[in-house]
């Protein structure tokens, strides 16, 4: 006896929980052009009108979608910081590395992220999955942050060659995505970084 799909009106926060995991696994294998509610629905094994009951159309489920990949890109920061060396100048690298390596894992989540509303999603007193990634980059910058200078510009300088190297990454100009971290490249444009001043220890 072939077993019922679950009901869409049954567990609705594992439910909905299912449907983030189904667009997620839709994203990594498809990218951004394979995420449609539909096809959410029926990887989640249920009507293609449950979405409706859990998120305001596919901007609401990208949104969700956007709140757990922020989780997941925070990890990858804090994990390549932990597991890196430890002078400042060391952890700021290291969360490069982590968010590198964050974009050629999971593309399609960081698409999400930043796709709609450019790079205006990661900023303080956002989301909580926001305000968590950003507050790593804000700890490992501080130490760079000459007197008389704002935060937020060195913040910004090591925040836009991060992630202008990863989506060129992305986008093949470099090889295959993944390439730049072995092959040196990555090393070489992460040196632009030993001319930020500092304010303590590097």
């Amino acid at each position: 006896m072939t077993a019922s799909p679950p009901s869409s009106h049954a567990q609705p926060k594992n439910l909905r929980n299912t449907l983030v995991r189904a667009g997620i696994d839709l994203l990594e294998e498809g990218g951004i052009e394979a995420l449609t509610l539909r096809k959410c629905a029926a990887r989640a094994g249920v009507s293609h009108a449950a979405p409706a009951h859990h998120f305001d159309g596919l901007a609401g489920l990208k949104a969700a979608i956007a709140a757990e990949g922020f989780r997941i890109f925070s990890n990858y920061m804090r994990e390549a910081r932990a597991q890196g060396d430890q002078s400042a100048r060391g952890q700021l690298k290291s969360i490069c590395r982590g968010y590198l390596q964050f974009g050629v894992d999971h593309g399609g989540i960081l698409r999400v992220i930043f796709g709609d509303r450019g790079l205006a999603g990661l900023v303080p007193g956002g989301a909580r999955e926001d305000a968590d990634a950003y507050q790593i980059l804000r700890e490992v910058c501080a130490p760079f942050v000459p007197e008389g200078t704002t935060a937020r510009v060195i913040e910004l300088q090591v925040w836009s060659l991060i992630h202008g190297f990863t989506m060129l990454s992305l986008a093949g100009e470099f090889g295959a995505p993944g390439g730049p971290l072995e092959d040196g490249l990555f090393d070489q444009i992460l040196g632009l970084l030993n001319a930020l001043g500092t304010s303590g220890t590097t």
